[in-house]
């Protein structure tokens, strides 16, 4: 190989070099206000008790957090007709939500599930569906949407203000189609909120709307709801993302500002599983170590407590369960390393996050360079030879935010330095070495 420029890209599509100076440009956006932050409690169930939400909202108190964020399934709360509210299947959430206020928490409801008579499931499934039983007849969205508009209305009406918001629906994009079944989703999506926005203002022009609940980052289903006349009719973009935070906000965000969209983005879902050794992936996420889920916890919402676009971020989630080892507390109630990081990246939202590592050493004809670094963004190596820039490689870490990089061997062994930086702080922040 001639001694020239070499490139090596270890990325996914939606970053390309082409779109390094817009990344940039969104990346050193900045504002003085932090984000809101709080965390995912659980939702409205059939077994669903007072006791339980006084002690979602103890915990959320104790975290210092501002917000909760809470699933209200529409066919509990609404089963078998228009208007016909189950008598008692909102006390959870009447309890929820007056405990939050008192202590001056805001909740968001994320509102999902079709009940019987609004689906527009295939009529197999629809034989099968049965008021309040679990069934796949409530993923698919109504069959007219000014049902669920004016079941949402109903929520505005009654809890006001006391909402940080009502968020519509619950991940449409998501391929399991666990939440949002059927075709043509981003059309069917799109009428869902254009008919709940105005409903929920004329209940309570205060109550913020967020859109999208969006899992994908590459901005194709975004795109396919702005053809489909989204825009004007939300507060919020809400975003659900675990893997490359830092990287899927930054994509998202100018997926919005090319479309002419100026509304902020709600990260309402992030976290990571503590599930290592014992598991390797939970939920599609790779396990880490409690001490690593920390550490991500923090550097996150540091990394985000400048970011003018981001309007508030809520972790996943409060406590593990049999199934998912996501919470700040352990299945016992103890209190994991997260619970301590979540507080204290709120205390001092703007102290730094972990800085990036680099290390070289030889290996026979060529330079290992490793390392480890804060979680949530694309890595960038650079390696010179005197001013000459002869080698760059984007690259992401491994689960442990660790690197290890064997530099091409047309470089030599000698006279090379070597710089590593996080591509959302960029290289003023840059880990560098000579051989």
């Amino acid at each position: 190989m001639a001694l020239g420029l070499v490139l090596a890209l270890c990325a996914t599509a939606y970053l390309t070099l082409a779109s390094a100076q817009a990344s940039t440009n969104a990346r050193r956006a900045q504002s003085s206000t932090v984000p809101l932050a709080g965390i995912n409690v659980p939702g409205l169930s059939p077994d669903s008790t007072a006791a339980e939400a006084d002690h979602a909202i103890a915990v959320a108190q104790q975290l210092h957090a501002s917000l909760v964020r809470t699933e209200v399934s529409w066919s509990e709360v609404e089963p078998r007709g228009p208007g016909q509210i189950e008598a008692g299947s909102l006390a959870y959430i009447d309890r929820l939500v007056a405990d939050a206020a008192a202590d001056g928490i805001r909740v968001i409801v994320d509102v999902e599930s079709t009940p019987c008579w609004a689906s527009s499931a295939p009529a197999s499934l629809l034989r099968k569906c049965k008021p309040l039983d679990p069934n796949q007849a409530a993923a698919w969205p109504p069959t007219d949407a000014a049902d669920y508009a004016a079941f949402v209305a109903h929520l505005a009406s009654r809890y006001g203000t006391r909402l940080a918001a009502i968020e519509i629906w619950n991940e449409p994009d998501q391929v399991n189609e666990h939440y949002f079944a059927g075709p043509d989703k981003p059309q069917r999506y799109a009428e869902i909120l254009r008919a709940a926005y105005p409903a929920i203002k004329q209940a309570n022009p205060q109550v913020s709307v967020l859109a999208g609940s969006l899992v994908g980052s590459n901005g194709v289903f975004l795109r396919a709801l702005y053809a489909a006349g989204i825009k004007g009719y939300y507060d919020g973009l809400a975003v659900h993302f675990y893997h490359l935070v830092l990287a899927s906000l930054r994509s998202i965000h100018e997926v919005q500002l090319a479309n002419g969209d100026t509304k902020p983005l709600w990260l309402d879902e992030f976290g990571w599983p503590s599930c290592w050794p014992a598991h390797r992936t939970q939920q599609e996420q790779p396990c880490v170590t409690q001490q690593v889920q920390a550490m991500n916890i923090r550097n996150t919402m540091r990394s985000l407590a400048r970011t003018s676009y981001v309007a508030a971020e809520v972790m996943y989630g409060m406590q593990d369960s049999a199934s998912e080892d996501f919470g700040v507390l352990s299945r016992s109630g103890a209190r994991k390393p997260s619970f301590a990081a979540f507080a204290g990246a709120l205390a001092s939202p703007f102290a730094p996050v972990s800085p990036v590592t680099l290390s070289l050493r030889r290996h026979g004809s060529h330079v290992v360079a490793s390392g480890s670094g804060p979680v949530g963004d694309f890595m960038e190596l650079e390696a010179f030879q005197g001013s000459v820039l002869r080698y760059r490689a984007l690259f992401t870490q491994n689960r442990f935010n660790d690197y290890s990089i064997a530099l091409p061997t047309a470089l030599g062994t000698s006279g090379l330095r070597v710089r590593v930086f996080q591509y959302w702080t960029g290289p003023a922040k840059a880990a560098q070495k000579t051989s």
